[in-house]
């Protein structure tokens, strides 16, 4: 049973007889007394005339995914098989990071039928959002009380990374056509294969003019070229301590998340195998031998729950794993955070196992650029200005070590970590080095 708001304004209307009935001589108390009872007994008759909720079945619709940040909607679809008009509220059970509503869903159902309720989403982490009953309210005739019932309902939604980062899939793309010889701009690099030949169009590159197949058909012929094919890709996303650490809207893993996305899909449509390791101590995701349209849906679907690890990862496991991964050509993408070298002494030691077979990409995601420009106008600003210089120094002698062990370092923030590891890729296609 409940109560809604309609019965304490029922109780103050007590004053009204107490006063009076107390002006004539009438006990007060009494008087209190009986309107008091007369409410009790208008509740409890309000709540006993109210459809009961036990005479209700519940049946869900919803999508099996969704991706985090989006909105949608979902539906509980309430049936009354009680003789009587249930009218009242439903409550949907949904873990707060589901971004379901605050407010109650309206009933009003005759006896024998069924309504639909809807009850939009916008899930705020990743995983999956689960919610185990819904909460009936049905009001009596009166509105002043009623029954309440909690009913068992699952449900469940696998919630996906965002994959924002796919804006900056088509211009890629483009660039990527480019290479593969499919716009009227052919490019050749060092190490491309040859593709077909063509008719010369002013503004293409001379030196890619075939002078035997020009007297064959007596016109001028060019070579076109395009990137190698079916080389390897291989995306190392640390998921130790140092990616819990907040960079944007986010944490450090979201932002490798991102960059695994927009690599992998890229890559995909270059042609090449791409393989994701997600490590600590354990290995938290693994994705190999998918390759075309289902790669990426493969990637979210690997990377949805995973979680940051309050754990120090181990390299020497993760070079090991890797090494029995890579062939040659290939190149290794490590999304880490390595800011600290104290901390950084055990990537910079199994960092040469990799670059002594394949081309290494070490890419960090950073926060915000704190200014340091200027005095400091206290002492507390003083000592955050210290501590970016300090923190910026440390990132730079790891940066140097990276670079003497072989391996590019890329470092960005969270929004432009992902375009940036694109283009690498990207580049070290044009120039025939993957």
């Amino acid at each position: 049973m409940f109560v809604t708001g309609r019965l304490p304004v029922l109780v103050a209307l007590g004053v009204v007889p107490v006063v009076l009935l107390g002006a004539a001589g009438v006990d007060p108390w009494g008087v209190l007394a009986g309107w008091l009872a007369l409410c009790l007994l208008i509740a409890c008759g309000d709540a006993a005339l109210a459809a009961s909720p036990a005479g209700v079945d519940i049946a869900r619709r919803m999508p099996a995914r969704v991706r985090r940040d989006e909105a949608v909607e979902t539906e509980v679809i309430v049936r009354s098989t009680g003789p009587r008009r249930l009218r009242g509220w439903l409550r949907d059970g949904w873990q707060p990071t589901a971004g379901g509503p605050e407010e109650r869903a309206a009933l009003d159902i005759p006896a024998g039928e069924s309504r639909r309720v809807r009850v939009p989403l916008r899930p705020r982490r990743r995983g999956e959002i689960r919610t185990e009953f819904v909460v009936i309210r049905s009001r009596g005739p009166l509105g002043v009380a009623g029954r309440q019932r909690v009913i068992p309902a699952y449900g469940a939604v696998r919630v996906l990374p965002p994959f924002a980062s796919r804006r900056h899939l088509p211009s890629r793309l483009a660039r990527l056509r480019e290479l593969d010889g499919s716009t009227s701009v052919q490019i050749r690099g060092r190490g491309t294969e040859f593709d077909s030949l063509r008719e010369y169009v002013r503004g293409d590159d001379v030196r890619s003019i075939d002078w035997r197949a020009s007297a064959r058909a007596g016109t001028t012929m060019l070579k076109t070229w395009r990137p190698e094919r079916d080389r390897h890709v291989v995306i190392v996303v640390d998921t130790g301590r140092t990616s819990a650490m907040r960079v944007g809207d986010g944490t450090r893993l979201d932002a490798a998340m991102e960059a695994t996305l927009l690599l992998g899909a890229l890559a995909a449509r270059a042609g090449d195998h791409v393989h994701l390791v997600m490590m600590d101590r354990a290995v938290r995701a693994h994705v190999s031998g998918v390759a075309g349209a289902a790669l990426v849906p493969a990637l979210v679907e690997a990377m949805a729950d995973v979680e940051p690890q309050l754990i120090d990862t181990d390299w020497s496991g993760v070079a090991a794993l890797v090494r029995r991964m890579t062939v040659r050509p290939a190149l290794v993408v490590l999304l880490t955070a390595q800011d600290d070298p104290a901390a950084s002494r055990a990537f910079l030691a199994a960092l040469p196992a990799w670059t002594s077979r394949s081309r290494v990409l070490v890419g960090t995601a950073t926060d915000e650029e704190i200014g340091t420009d200027g005095p400091p106008a206290d002492a507390e600003q003083a000592y955050l200005q210290a501590a970016v210089q300090r923190a910026r120094s440390d990132a730079a002698r790891v940066a140097a070590g990276i670079s003497r062990a072989g391996a590019v370092a890329l470092t960005a923030d969270a929004e432009a970590l992902p375009p940036r590891v694109a283009d690498h890729y990207l580049a070290l296609k044009l120039r025939g080095l993957l």
